[in-house]
């Protein structure tokens, strides 16, 4: 269940406080080779699932760090949904640390913390503290903080 915002005041009541989890989303080899496709990175431990299992530390093709990364806005958007907007900007990522890698075939889900909302004249800055947590995994694939930038109607 997500929570509503539908306005900059509203948004500030957050600033601070655990927003919430994401549902759990299964990394595929599909989505893998779509993002391979997309981003023109055919690095073979994202691809070539039987010389990954032979030669990576990993033991199988991982997703793509900036993969993991894409999703933050489908994530996002599970916790939280903002409404009465002109538009959403993606605005900075600060203190993005990859942690771990990403198995073909695991589930991440992102947990979210409201850090700090700043009114830019009606634009709301929003800063925010992710973990991309691994089902099984005591330590998330990354950490950081992004910044989204509100534009309220």
């Amino acid at each position: 269940m997500s929570l509503t915002i539908g306005s900059l005041p509203e948004l500030q009541q957050y600033e601070t406080q655990e927003l919430g989890t994401s549902a759990w989303h299964t990394i595929t080899q599909e989505q893998i080779n779509h993002f391979a496709a997309a981003t023109l990175d055919f690095q073979w431990i994202h691809l070539d699932a039987d010389r990954a299992a032979a030669e990576s530390p990993f033991g199988g093709t991982i997703a793509h760090g900036y993969l993991t990364v894409a999703l933050l806005p489908y994530l996002w958007n599970q916790i939280v949904t903002i409404e009465n907007l002109k538009m959403q900007v993606n605005y900075e990522i600060e203190a993005l640390r990859f942690n771990q890698a990403v198995l073909v075939n695991s589930e991440v889900r992102l947990q979210a913390k409201l850090l700090s909302v700043k009114d830019l004249r009606g634009i709301a800055k929003a800063r925010i503290e992710v973990n991309l947590e691994i089902n099984g995994s005591r330590k998330p694939a990354y950490t950081g903080i992004i910044t989204f930038l509100y534009h309220f109607q």
